[in-house]
């Protein structure tokens, strides 16, 4: 698919300060990693790749192509960025798979004939509760 290697060294990070609540250390520590990566000028990927990837992840990039991910989960700067490095490439490798071509199964002969069995049957039956015509 991609090699994870050559693509981290694309990636940017920066730290910021976490929101919430959480005292003074939350105050004066940036554990909140931002991790941008600009799918547009890499060069990881293909055209082709990169076509699909603009395509599946249209709501997620910017206008410029860039895709923003936040990750501010743990109270480690390092874990989040893990955690974000992680996230990163699960969106990629999701957005790049290729679904399976969607074959139409036929309909078996028998399922059909009982199918309408039992369409005529219900349909005598309703039939034999109505009153009979008298003329």
């Amino acid at each position: 698919m991609f090699d994870e290697g050559t693509i981290l060294q694309e990636l940017t990070f920066k730290a910021i300060r976490s929101s919430g609540s959480g005292g003074q250390h939350v105050n004066k520590v940036s554990s909140k990693v931002e991790l941008t990566f600009n799918l547009k000028e890499s060069s990881v990927f293909n055209d082709v790749q990169k076509i699909r990837l603009l395509f599946r992840l249209k709501n997620r990039l910017t206008k410029d192509g860039i895709l923003i991910l936040q990750c501010g989960e743990s109270r480690s700067q390092h874990k989040n960025k893990e955690i974000i490095v992680k996230r990163f490439i699960e969106i990629l490798k999701n957005a790049l798979k290729v679904p399976k071509k969607r074959r139409p199964t036929k309909i078996p002969k028998s399922v059909i004939k009982k199918r309408l069995k039992q369409k005529r049957h219900l349909s005598e039956k309703k039939a034999g509760r109505k009153k009979p015509d008298l003329q």
